[in-house]
């Protein structure tokens, strides 16, 4: 695989999280509006959100590891900080995912969101420079320094937030369990009370 090839290639799969976390989101927001459909997609994605989370961290090191080994980007301070945060991430999903530890999001969530901040901050000095402080160029590379923009906005610190992003949604995004019951029994009363009136509105006439 060429370098091009694995920019376009992590690229698309970076796009197909956001549009993935997106729908995902979307979905939670419909079931707080009541939506049964909603909530029962969403509680069967939920079900695999370990294992979900764990491939987003995964193939986000993977490629880390091939733009810096393979490709010979140098990594800059703070791809290093996003990486620290990164990696432990694919270990410790995993071994979360296996066990199904009910408790997973609460040491994922805290790294993964340190990991967002930190890419989140790279992202904004990729696109403005004038930000950086140069602290970065004491160490190596400046953290302005841009190795490839795919499609216009993706750069490699923007698609490490976008999976920062997503493990924290597939992390901490409930459905409600009681939704369906809630529903019929709100349905069931309501055809309870029809039930009841009409006898009263034919005694009545």
């Amino acid at each position: 695989m060429s370098t091009e090839s694995a920019e376009l290639f992590f690229s698309l799969l970076a796009i197909v999280a956001g549009v993935g976390s997106i729908a995902y989101l979307g979905l939670w927001i419909a079931s707080r509006f009541g939506s049964v459909r909603a909530a029962d997609i969403g509680r069967a994605v939920a079900d695999s959100a370990p294992w979900l989370a764990f491939v987003v961290a995964a193939t986000a090191t993977a490629g880390s590891l091939y733009f810096s080994e393979v490709a010979h980007f140098v990594p800059c301070r703070l791809c290093w900080f996003q990486r620290v945060a990164m990696y432990p991430l694919s270990v410790v999903l995993l071994v979360g995912a296996i066990r199904r530890d009910p408790g997973l999001r609460w040491y994922v969530g805290p790294i993964a969101l340190v990991g967002a901040g930190v890419a989140a901050y790279h992202t904004l000095i990729e696109w403005k420079p004038e930000l950086d402080t140069g602290a970065c160029a004491l160490f190596g590379p400046s953290c302005s320094d841009i190795w490839f923009r795919e499609f216009g906005f993706l750069t490699l610190a923007t698609m490490a937030l976008i999976g920062f992003l997503t493990i924290l949604l597939l992390m901490f995004i409930r459905f409600p369990d009681t939704l369906d019951a809630n529903v019929l029994d709100s349905e069931g009363a309501r055809s309870a009370d029809r039930a009841t009136a009409e006898p009263i509105q034919e005694t009545i006439s």
